[in-house]
């Protein structure tokens, strides 16, 4: 179902009649980051609502993916707060995050390419085990136990991704997009209330960019979850997201349902550009970090 049609009531209500009821605001206020001279984030704000898919998009070197590392607590901005709940992710070191309910997939896919999908998927457990290396060692009956449990939810997780048939296979012998469906795995393997997506279609053709956003929605419905997404495809943010918000140059341009975002002006002229203000979209943008911010 697209966003278009999707009943206006329901996202009003913050998400799907299933919705969890430990999801909460994301709530982000007047965040500005710097490097140096370069501003990256310029007082962005924005709530993601609990229980829907809001997208981020821009062009490149507008800021998206150093506002997704101010939410994981990999960049701390120079002013304004990123909430979560009750919780100031902008306080919060990176290891902490799964313990509040968020997890998170990359976009330059972050896996261990000798182990199996199980066991990549079962790193992401981790927050959840009791015991240690030494309570490991020495199989004890409960620590048996919980492995067992925890073993069997990954499997369910694999399966819901369409990757049980690969659990015992090795992450590096597989298809890309097989393997971005491992790291979303592992990211749903802390159970977050709040899952971050960064550029899940990228480097997908246009039969599994199709298929991951039935994935996303189909995600966000069974768990009854939040997903704040980083993407380029604008056919399938368009398709999918309750809410888009528009960085250019680090500054918010645009916060709305998709198809008010789509037909803004500021948007398209972003996007586009008029005049004076038309890029070579093959080249970098005179915003972009030394790094060239490929998000």
């Amino acid at each position: 179902m697209s966003a278009s049609t999707r009943d206006e009531a329901d996202v009003a209500a913050g998400g799907p009649a299933g919705l969890r009821d430990d999801v909460r605001e994301l709530v982000v206020e007047d965040v500005t980051l710097r490097f140096g001279g370069i501003t990256a984030l310029d007082g962005v704000g924005f709530t993601v609502a609990p229980g829907t898919v809001h997208a981020l998009i821009g062009p490149n070197g507008a800021g998206k993916s150093s506002f997704f590392n101010v939410v994981s607590g990999l960049y701390r901005p120079q002013t304004g707060s990123v909430r979560y709940g009750d919780a100031d992710l902008t306080a919060t070191a990176p290891h902490r995050l799964a313990a509040l309910g968020i997890g998170r997939s990359f976009q330059n896919i972050a896996l261990s390419p000798g182990s199996t999908v199980r066991d990549n998927v079962l790193t992401g457990r981790h927050v959840l085990t009791k015991g240690g290396f030494l309570t490991g060692g020495l199989r004890l009956p409960w620590a048996m136990r919980q492995e067992r449990r925890h073993t069997a939810r990954v499997e369910e997780i694999c399966d819901f991704l369409g990757l049980a048939d690969r659990l015992d296979a090795p992450v590096g012998v597989l298809p890309y997009g097989v393997a971005k469906r491992v790291d979303i795995a592992r990211a749903l393997a802390v159970e977050p209330t709040l899952l971050l997506l960064d550029e899940p279609a990228a480097g997908l053709n246009a039969t599994e960019t199709a298929e991951m956003a039935v994935t996303i929605t189909d995600l966000r419905d069974a768990l009854g979850i939040s997903v704040l997404l980083v993407e380029h495809d604008m056919g399938l943010v368009m398709g999918i997201a309750d809410r888009v918000s528009v960085l250019d140059f680090g500054r918010l341009i645009a916060d709305g349902p998709p198809a008010r975002v789509q037909s803004d002006p500021e948007v398209i002229r972003a996007y586009l550009g008029t005049g004076d203000d038309e890029t070579d979209g093959d080249g970098p943008r005179a915003g972009d970090t030394e790094d060239g911010e490929p998000s």
